[in-house]
């Protein structure tokens, strides 16, 4: 496990260290850092463009900040890795805008990515001990992608282990490498997973935004309950390319952020048609120029929008906010109607097969093709017994010996189960109603208020409204919506395949009318 303390000491050495190589204006010594505190991504850009900031100013602020907040202090433990080229690396965009040359939007902007996430030269491990030396050669497609986009690979998030597929009683946000990240609202709250890591850090402004992933709401819910703006794409809308994967049918990569726009920003970077995905050429040509055009405050106008009142009903006070949001909703000009779905939470039981066998094929592949310490699941099981001290202190690996018991993805029963699974969700879901009542999108409340982390009895869930698009493979995207006990919660657009532009544009309008997002404050606990 890496230890805070140290890593805190390495980030004081190395700034001084590449400020000392590189120089720089007073902006970019550690006597003057940056106020990054809710610091937008967008804001930040256009203070670069302006001269009044550089990237190596800014870097060095969040670098110093993690060892302020994450390290020390209320010790979140979001930031499981610090990418010791960070410095050099913003100096050289520097260098590249004094020349003339900006890449994008992005150019500049320090990024945290899930420590499931191949980044040449870190490690990526999904949390696991067993993949503590695991240093990928190159960068995921997608990685690749913001690097020329011009954004500062910070370093990575910790994640629950195995993203949240080891045990029916695990502790999200833990994992054996990075121990147990706290939620910055609460410190004895759960951030929610699997992307816990990216959204305690992203929140806390440890930096400007972050990179989740997500399966079944492992960008939606640790974005919600950390209070913050989290889009799940299309599944193949981004390249799964250099993720360790759990399901093809239904893992993506996504932006968070604390605001709708970042997450724009992000998204454009992003979204590629990578032909080696099987979801990728689906994507050709299912995505506009910009996203970042679609933040518009009147996107509701003449829209209807559709109210899963299934996903609602087990917290009052969450329902009072959805309410209320549901005014604002049609206070911008929309029609809203409620929706149930027959088939609501039927496709549970098939998704939960269908990411058995899927995970067991898709692992192995990745172990494999990726000359990992561990070579398969059946060695990673081995592995986890024979360390089970420090690999299973609080719960065991249940899930994985489930998936090495299923057999290949030709057997028909897995089949069976990825046609109805999707089918449920999808056809007959989420689908079938945005058809039949001509719907724009349909809302539900993300997820209820974070829960106490109980590493004993595990994660609390009480409800969520996410998964029918998670199962779907189709786009969702939380926005802030209020606080219950100063708690944040969310509310979920959903919509048909590739309607990001769509959803970002009505997240924005909602996030523009309400301002719900508030500062965490480090509370020890609610």
């Amino acid at each position: 496990m890496i230890r805070a303390r140290p890593r805190a000491l390495f980030v004081r050495l190395v700034a001084g260290l590449v400020v000392g190589l590189v120089g720089g204006s007073s902006a970019c010594t550690s006597s003057s850092p940056i106020d990054v505190v809710e610091l937008s991504a967008q804001d930040a850009q256009v203070a670069m463009t302006t001269g009044t900031l550089t990237s190596h100013a800014l870097t060095q602020s969040y670098l110093e900040r993690i060892a302020r907040v994450d390290d020390a202090g209320p010790f979140l433990n979001a930031v499981i890795e610090l990418n010791p080229n960070a410095l050099t690396d913003a100096a050289a965009l520097d260098a590249e805008r004094a020349a003339g040359h900006v890449r994008s939007s992005l150019h500049g902007i320090p990024v945290l990515l899930k420590d499931n996430i191949d980044v040449a030269g870190l490690v990526n491990s999904a949390g696991s001990l067993a993949l503590a030396e695991h240093r990928p050669a190159a960068d995921a497609f997608f990685v690749t992608q913001l690097r020329e986009a011009g954004v500062v690979i910070l370093g990575k998030a910790n994640l629950s282990e195995w993203a949240n597929f080891r045990s029916t009683r695990s502790t999200s946000g833990w994992s054996s490498r990075g121990g147990q990240t706290k939620n910055p609202y609460a410190l004895d709250r759960n951030p929610c997973g699997s992307s816990a890591g990216t959204g305690a850090a992203i929140a806390a402004s440890l930096a400007a935004i972050g990179v989740g992933t997500e399966t079944d709401g492992s960008i939606i819910c640790p974005s919600a309950v950390n209070g913050l703006v989290g889009l799940k794409p299309t599944v193949g809308l981004v390249s799964r390319g250099g993720i360790i994967p759990i399901s093809i049918s239904q893992d993506t990569a996504g932006p968070m952020g604390r605001t709708v726009a970042d997450v724009a920003m992000l998204l454009n970077a992003m979204a590629a048609v990578d032909a080696a995905d099987p979801a990728g050429p689906a994507s050709s040509g299912q995505r506009p120029a910009d996203y970042e055009t679609s933040l518009m405050v009147d996107a509701l106008k003449g829209k209807r929008v559709g109210v899963l009142r299934q996903a609602m009903g087990y917290h009052p006070d969450l329902d009072a906010l959805m309410t209320h949001a549901i005014d604002v909703v049609r206070g911008g000009g929309a029609e809203v109607v409620d929706v149930t779905m027959p088939t609501y939470n039927q496709w549970n039981d098939p998704e939960f097969d269908v990411l058995l066998y899927e995970f067991k094929d898709g692992l192995n592949s990745y172990l494999a093709r990726a000359g990992a310490p561990v070579a398969s699941l059946e060695a990673l099981i081995a592995w986890n017994t024979a360390h089970a001290d420090t690999a299973m202190p609080f719960f065991g690996q249940e899930i994985l010996t489930m998936a090495q018991a299923k057999g290949p993805v030709t057997d028909a029963a897995y089949l069976k189960a990825r046609d109805d699974a999707r089918r449920l969700a999808g056809p007959e879901g989420l689908l079938a109603a945005m058809d039949a009542l001509q719907l724009d999108a349909v809302v539900a409340p993300s997820m209820s208020p974070a829960w106490r982390t109980d590493p004993v009895l595990g994660d609390h869930f009480v409800g969520a409204g996410y998964g029918v698009a998670a199962v779907a493979g189709t786009p969702s995207v939380t926005v802030p919506m209020g606080h219950v006990a100063g708690l944040p919660v969310g509310i979920t657009w959903m919509g048909r395949a590739f309607s990001e532009a769509d959803l970002i544009s009505f997240a924005y309008t909602f996030e523009q009318a309400t301002q719900a997002r508030r500062a965490p404050t480090f509370p020890s606990g609610r």
